[in-house]
């Protein structure tokens, strides 16, 4: 049982989250960031549908890295992805037909995600199925909490709510406050991401 929790299978899950973010440290995974964060709910979702398939495309590829030749290694991630994606869209148009709707064609660029086929070749092609699969959960949740704060600063300041429920009292309004229209942009976006950068930097630059 300590095997499973060592101080390896530890930085591979921890890691992600914050001294090696996709998003913020490696700076991946940018284009679904900004076209999906307009609102919360659409980012939290993009955010678990990544985790999901980076995590367990990880733990399937990490169980047959030792057949695969490596000429099309790729290729063979890429089905692997394309199969995990395709089930995940599938259930989103079954249960959240709304939310898929939202995030468009962007369920299906994850097959093209360039977190996902990152770690698939720099990491599960290399290790064991067990941290493959926490480093695939990592990455994932580390990709989703960028996506989950963006997400919520642009709703809640560019139409007052969140997950579409009213959060600015109406009191607010009729004091002359008004939602900033530029929130639900994708250039604010950017910078929003760009802000996100700034500070996990300065932050992990000064606890150094």
């Amino acid at each position: 049982m300590s095997g499973l929790f060592s101080k390896e299978n530890k930085e591979a899950f921890i890691n992600p989250l914050n001294l090696n973010n996709p998003i913020a440290v490696q700076v991946l995974g940018i284009c679904s960031a900004l076209a999906v964060t307009a609102q919360l709910e659409p980012a939290l979702v993009m955010g678990l549908s990544v985790t999901i398939i980076t995590a367990f495309s990880s733990l399937v590829i990490s169980l047959i890295r030792n057949t695969i030749p490596s000429r099309i290694r790729i290729i063979v991630q890429l089905v692997v992805v394309a199969a995990l994606v395709t089930i995940v869209s599938m259930v989103l148009k079954a249960y959240l037909y709304h939310v898929s709707v939202q995030l468009s064609v962007y369920v299906g660029l994850i097959i093209t995600n360039c977190i996902l086929m990152g770690r698939l070749e720099a990491f599960a092609m290399s290790h064991s199925p067990w941290p493959s699969f926490l480093d695939g959960v990592g990455n994932g949740i580390g990709y989703a909490l960028v996506l989950i704060v963006v997400g919520a600063i642009r709703e809640l300041f560019g139409a007052g709510t969140l997950l579409g429920y009213k959060v600015i009292p109406q009191c607010v309004y009729e004091a002359g406050y008004k939602d900033c229209g530029m929130m639900v942009m994708p250039s604010m976006a950017l910078i929003l991401i760009g802000c996100v950068i700034w500070a996990q930097r300065s932050l992990n630059k000064e606890s150094k």
